[in-house]
């Protein structure tokens, strides 16, 4: 995770913290597609790019112990969805690692994330001049795949806690975000696993496109 890049020293933040309803509960990380944990896939696209990975998770952390990466749980209660999830990123980001100001995050149910998710998101923000990117396949825009300044973490705060905010494209639009573009076939780069089929559709696409 070290080496010369033309973008910005960046942390990666995986989001497991969500409930799983569709799947009957559980981690949908740590389910197999091709024979190898959606979160063990995710890693390896996001490890290459990023100076640091932290898994956002709550409950017991000891779940993803064999991934040997530190697991923070989201400091605003009750499960108060993904923006939660990306507030504690950028929390752990400045008091771990203060020299660098971006966090990228990604789902930690999406078995195919592109291997240049993170240069990209940065190469549309610095296009636009504005301080936030998300992804897009096709017509899909996907929120929680983005590039998050960790300087605007206080104003998440006070978002979350004073507003009880919890949309992330009305968070995002108040500040502007950038769009970097995917093509979604022949398989969506953010395709997500939510329900059992989703899971066997996955990998039977992952068998019949081994280079994903």
């Amino acid at each position: 995770m070290t080496g010369a890049r033309p973008f910005p020293a960046t942390i990666g933040l995986v989001l497991a913290g969500g409930l799983a309803r569709r799947m009957g509960g559980g981690d949908k990380g740590l389910i197999d597609v091709g024979d190898v944990p959606i979160l063990a896939r995710v890693l390896a696209r996001l490890a290459p790019s990023c100076a640091a990975i932290a898994i956002n998770a709550n409950g017991d952390p000891a779940r993803f112990s064999g991934f040997g990466l530190p697991v923070i749980a989201d400091s605003v209660p009750d499960f108060a969805g993904p923006l939660a999830g990306i507030l504690s990123g950028l929390d752990w980001a400045a008091r771990h690692h203060p020299a660098v100001a971006w966090v990228a995050s990604a789902p930690a149910d999406c078995p195919f994330l592109p291997a240049d998710l993170v240069a990209r998101l940065h190469g549309a923000r610095a296009d636009k001049d504005v301080p936030l990117a998300c992804a897009r396949s096709g017509e899909w825009r996907h929120p929680v795949v983005g590039l998050w300044p960790v300087d605007l973490r206080q104003d998440l705060r006070r978002a979350l806690l004073d507003e009880g905010m919890r949309k992330i494209e009305v968070w995002t639009g108040q500040h502007g975000v950038a769009i970097a573009d995917w093509p979604g076939q022949p398989v969506d780069p953010f395709f997500n696993v939510n329900t059992p089929q989703d899971a066997a559709e996955a990998d039977r696409m992952a068998r019949e496109f081994p280079a994903l």
